[in-house]
């Protein structure tokens, strides 16, 4: 699932036209209407996606909160804040990025993935 995706899912679950919804969240309705149709990333403004996210009703540290702010991160085409800010996952990342792309780790690499993700 898409950002935009995602949003407008949320907003006809909250029963907010596109209009009342980008009257509310003071946003242009093409433009937003870009964004859930995927023409357009997510906007970067945090500030702006939290009231966006209190919008839609999802609530601080619920799994959709999170799904909200990653889904608006890749959209950016952007790691998440809080993955970039943690150095133990941040430094597995290279080798994360190598299994999906089909590449094959090492061993010790492997090794160090699942003891983070066992940790987690």
């Amino acid at each position: 699932m898409t950002f935009g995706e995602f949003v407008r899912t949320k907003r006809l679950e909250v029963e907010l036209s596109l209009r009342e919804f980008c009257k509310q969240a003071e946003t242009d309705p093409s433009n937003w209407s870009k964004v859930e149709r995927g023409i357009l990333p997510a906007p970067a403004n945090r500030e702006f996606l939290e009231s966006v996210a209190k919008l839609l009703k999802l609530k601080k540290g619920e799994r959709d909160w999170f799904a909200f702010f990653d889904l608006a991160a890749i959209s950016q085409q952007k790691i998440p804040d809080d993955v970039y800010e943690d150095e133990n996952v941040l430094s597995a990342l290279p080798v994360f990025f190598r299994i999906v792309r089909g590449e094959r780790p090492s061993s010790e690499e492997l090794d160090k993935l699942i003891a983070l993700l066992k940790r987690r």
